[in-house]
């Protein structure tokens, strides 16, 4: 990858969970995203085990459990915009926007061309 780092994507408790769960077609996706964007993604949350999901409040059929899923830290209104310009052009179908962080996924059993706020 030209843009991050395969430990970017561990399971944040720590349990081994990380980079060799990540979809192919996510990591494709958001590397294109980050080449569009021209800023630095700083992910926050990646793959996630099922107790770890749990204990941050995600939902019992969230992509981030099958490694469809990245969450991207935002400091502002202007790095938030380029990233969900970015990720909308590169192909992300699925995009959620908080304060802090853009959600982007690729989960195929979730409803498509979706966006939403926390």
């Amino acid at each position: 990858m030209r843009y991050f780092q395969q430990h970017e994507f561990n399971c944040r408790c720590g349990c081994g969970m990380g980079y060799r769960e990540m979809d192919g077609g996510l990591l494709s996706t958001l590397e294109r995203a980050r080449s569009i964007a021209e800023i630095p993604f700083v992910i926050r949350s990646a793959a996630r085990c099922a107790q770890h999901n749990f204990n941050v409040g995600g939902k019992p059929v969230s992509a981030h459990l099958t490694g469809h899923a990245v969450d991207i830290a935002c400091a502002g209104s202007e790095d938030r915009f380029r990233i969900v310009q970015a990720a909308i052009l590169a192909g992300f179908k699925r995009v959620g926007v908080a304060s802090g962080f853009v959600h982007v996924d690729t989960a195929p059993h979730l409803p498509q061309d979706v966006f939403w706020l926390y």
